[in-house]
């Protein structure tokens, strides 16, 4: 099978969405918390300290995914008119 132009695309397009799906799909535990959430937190216990930041991560996670999804399609909309 002859390597194309479009064989290329379509393989960094796949390998892109591998690393997305590799990079959250990792469960790296991460601390998500300001110095005044991680006081509240100790004194929660640790099991409600963990739910507050899992909804700490959920709340940052939201915008965030809004501002790349926009950033992508204006990208994608500059890179096609050029």
């Amino acid at each position: 099978m002859p390597v194309t132009c479009s064989n290329i695309v379509s393989m960094k397009r796949w390998s892109f969405i591998l690393l997305i799906i590799l990079t959250f799909g990792a469960g790296i535990p991460s601390n998500a918390q300001c110095s005044v959430c991680t006081r509240t937190a100790e004194q929660l216990g640790e099991k409600s300290a963990k739910g507050l930041n899992a909804g700490i991560l959920y709340l940052a996670f939201t915008p965030l995914a809004l501002v790349g999804f926009i950033g992508y399609r204006w990208w994608k909309k500059n890179k096609s008119a050029v």
